[in-house]
């Protein structure tokens, strides 16, 4: 039997083919509340000229509407790349539980790469982390994707 974060970040890979189709930089995330998706996005931001349209911000604000609440307790959010600085901070805010992430972002991760933030004694909510055990299709998908993009510029 399938381990359920496998499965789950199964479906957050899926998202992020989703946004790779409309050469978007694929990142895909699903938020989880009693083992049920709540939520699922896939970057946007090319295509709402939207810096914000990142996956993680999208599926916290649709697990926001079907909760209909802004605290996200108990949800779990498994996303293909570690989030950068702005979706940590709405993931604190949104008080998610857990993050599952796949491709470590060396550049500007801000769960284990550049910023711990997600377990900062700065804030008054701390969020349970771990990297994917998919993290290398996640991280092979990212790397593809830019590789693509050099070599047609």
């Amino acid at each position: 039997m399938e381990k359920p974060e496998n499965k789950y970040m199964k479906v957050a890979i899926k998202e992020a083919k989703k946004a790779l189709e409309i050469e978007e930089v694929p990142i895909g995330a699903v938020i989880v509340k009693d083992d049920k998706i709540i939520a699922r996005a896939h970057n946007l931001r090319e295509i709402k000229k939207d810096a914000t349209a990142h996956a993680e911000l999208l599926a916290i604000k649709k697990a926001c509407k079907k909760l209909d609440a802004w605290r996200l307790n108990d949800c779990t959010m498994y996303v293909t790349c570690e989030p950068c600085p702005m979706c940590a901070g709405a993931i604190l805010n949104s008080r998610i539980k857990k993050v599952v992430f796949g491709a470590p972002d060396l550049k500007s991760g801000a769960v284990v790469s550049k910023l711990k933030m997600l377990d900062s004694e700065l804030c008054n909510h701390t969020v349970s982390y771990e990297e994917s055990a998919l993290s290398n299709e996640c991280e092979a998908m990212i790397k593809e994707f830019f590789k693509e993009l050099r070599n047609r510029k």
